[in-house]
């Protein structure tokens, strides 16, 4: 692909990223303002899901990728074992959504839109610029626990956080509801698809630096 091209779809990409977070972040305060709740306590609320943070993620690579000043974090956000770790948590983003959550609710008008923008389209995109984008040949199995910190991290903080508030972001990991049991059980079911995802991303990543290197 020409390179001015790649530039113009990546900015596209992170531009659509950074809407949906846009949006998203729009509707929640004008939800907290109807109901003259505080903006700040919007603010976490919006950054305490899942779907939000990676997606945030998604943008900030993509952001990076197309910004040429260098910086450290730039470096870093490019690494193909960062942008890669990236990838596997913005497909259970979209699995997720796809198998447990979308049928409880029908978003409409900006929300379906932010909710589209979120769950489907990024996932598919950042896919497909791990794809086409993302050196390959450089991921090792080791790398799978280290990507496995995020989610992990991310389930404690959502139990501790809806154990203080009494809600919970994801109705899956409702403890007030399912007990604690089932909620692990849960996650541990989510767990093993973001380890499985992982290997089929280290897998693809060996076999597309394999078949660059036959027809070079």
């Amino acid at each position: 692909m020409d390179a001015v091209w790649r530039h113009r779809l990546i900015t596209l990409a992170a531009t659509l990223g950074w809407a949906g977070l846009s949006i998203q972040l729009y509707l929640i305060f004008i939800a907290r303002l109807s109901v003259e709740a505080s903006l700040l306590g919007g603010l976490v609320s919006f950054f305490s899901y899942f779907t939000v943070l990676t997606n945030t993620l998604v943008a900030t690579v993509l952001t990076c990728a197309v910004t040429p000043r260098e910086s450290a974090a730039r470096r870093w956000f490019l690494q193909p074992w960062v942008s890669s770790g990236v990838t596997v948590s913005i497909v259970v983003v979209g699995l997720a959504y796809s198998l447990l959550l979308r049928h409880l609710w029908h978003p409409e008008g900006w929300q379906f839109i932010a909710d589209e923008l979120l769950h489907d389209v990024m996932p598919l995109v950042f896919l497909g610029y791990w794809w086409f984008c993302v050196p390959k040949g450089t991921l090792r199995l080791w790398h799978l626990p280290v990507w496995l910190i995020y989610p992990l991290v991310y389930f404690a903080y959502a139990l501790l956080r809806g154990n203080l508030l009494g809600a919970y972001a994801y109705p899956f990991i409702d403890v007030a509801v399912l007990g604690y049991p089932q909620v692990f059980i849960n996650a541990g079911g989510i767990l093993a698809g973001f380890v499985g995802i992982g290997l089929a991303m280290i897998g693809l990543d060996h076999w597309r630096s394999r078949t660059k290197l036959k027809y070079l």
